[in-house]
């Protein structure tokens, strides 16, 4: 068995983990041999959120990933399927397409121009008798490993073991198919917010429940004391349910008061603010009104890049639009709150002080997550970084 085998078996075993009771170590919140062994076996073979389907509609459109130092293209070809490829030419290794996204009947490199088809195929080289070996079918686009959930598309760029989209959220499948999210279009375009914090750092804080009545004034008025969490293999669920009270202030009361009947929602979905967390850097933050995805990508051991974007259904209805107004009125806060809450966070795991701290028995999801960090990654069970170099030995 390889080491990634030994550690899949070791996550979905039963067996009580003796470091549970204890966080994951400050020193791999900084460490630079430590995040290249995340890329390595946490995040080229995860999948990671793209865009949705309606964002390559026809033919020719696609949507560009960057992340780990790699470009991914999601195009939509000329037969009407979905497909990944590297944003990368089979000759000089050029870019073929600039900026998020586009439309284009083929692929034409900027360098020399060779042509790919939309499927990926090569099929124009420029004084192709000046390469006398190269064979065209074997030179198309590098493909990559795609999936489609729901309406919403997923890469990855190895294959080693973990679970797909739908097989992670296999528990929920009823209670998600209610929203359709297939038939919800983009409220606007992605959003990058770039943070001074390690990316385990933002996800950390997502499953954390004991912050929210400590540092989240208003959504702690605006759920009570109804916020629940729970862990589920390879995503968590939690979730809230608004309440209406005097101690609220304006936009809180204005989405308990005017939220208006969502007709294919059973009626508990319409005051749920239901949230869902996917391994390993993945939310759906979903209301009656709206869903948000949040995604964090690793840039350094200190730093990751927030991706983020608001997807709805088609509703013109003015309650519709005040409420969904008041939802990014609370929510702003919400995360300005947080922003400042992982930033201290970030500049506490620095200290040579820190090693490892408890964790309650309630903290289900962060203990779900730490499990799995020292499964795939067993140096994170030493409380204090080791000697430099480790990670080669």
């Amino acid at each position: 068995m390889t080491k990634l085998d030994h550690a899949f078996a070791e996550i979905e075993s039963h067996d009580v983990d003796p470091d549970a009771d204890f966080s994951l170590p400050g020193w791999i919140y900084t460490d630079e041999e430590f995040l290249t062994l995340e890329i390595e076996r946490i995040f080229r073979p995860s999948w990671q959120i793209v865009c949705h389907v309606s964002e390559v509609a026809e033919p020719g459109q696609y949507q560009t990933l960057d992340y780990l130092g790699e470009s991914v293209i999601v195009i939509r070809g000329e037969d009407g399927e979905v497909r990944a490829f590297t944003n990368v030419c089979r000759h000089r290794a050029m870019r073929l397409v600039e900026g998020p996204s586009g439309c284009t009947k083929k692929l034409v490199c900027p360098y020399h121009a060779w042509v790919y088809e939309t499927d990926g195929r090569l099929t124009g080289v420029p004084m192709k008798g000046e390469y006398p070996t190269l064979k065209l079918e074997e030179n198309g686009l590098a493909p990559v490993a795609l999936e489609i959930w729901h309406g919403f598309i997923f890469v990855r760029l190895e294959d080693a073991g973990f679970p797909g989209v739908a097989e992670m959220m296999a528990p929920f499948e009823a209670e998600v198919a209610q929203y359709r999210f297939e038939d919800m279009r983009s409220m606007g375009p992605v959003r990058h917010r770039p943070r001074d914090v390690n990316w385990k750092n933002v996800g950390d804080n997502y499953s954390d429940n004991l912050h929210i009545p400590v540092a989240h004034d208003g959504l702690s008025r605006l759920v009570g004391k109804t916020y629940r969490i729970e862990a589920h293999g390879w995503a968590d669920r939690l979730y809230g349910d608004v309440v209406k009270n005097e101690k609220q202030n304006f936009w809180e009361k204005v989405y308990g008061a005017y939220l208006p009947r969502v007709e294919h929602l059973p009626e508990a979905a319409h005051g749920r603010w239901l949230y869902y967390k996917l391994w390993p850097n993945m939310a759906f933050d979903i209301y009656a009104d709206q869903i948000d995805f949040m995604q964090w990508l690793p840039i350094s051991p200190t730093t990751c890049l927030l991706r983020e974007v608001a997807y709805c259904l088609p509703d013109n209805r003015r309650e519709m639009k005040a409420v969904r107004y008041a939802n990014w009125r609370i929510n702003r806060n919400v995360n300005a709150e947080d922003t400042w809450l992982i930033s201290r966070v970030q500049q506490g795991m620095a200290s040579k002080s820190y090693g490892t701290g408890p964790i309650a028995t309630s903290e289900v999801c962060l203990r779900s997550f730490a499990r799995k960090i020292r499964a795939l990654i067993p140096e994170a069970r030493q409380p204090f970084a080791p000697t430099a170099g480790w990670s080669r030995k």
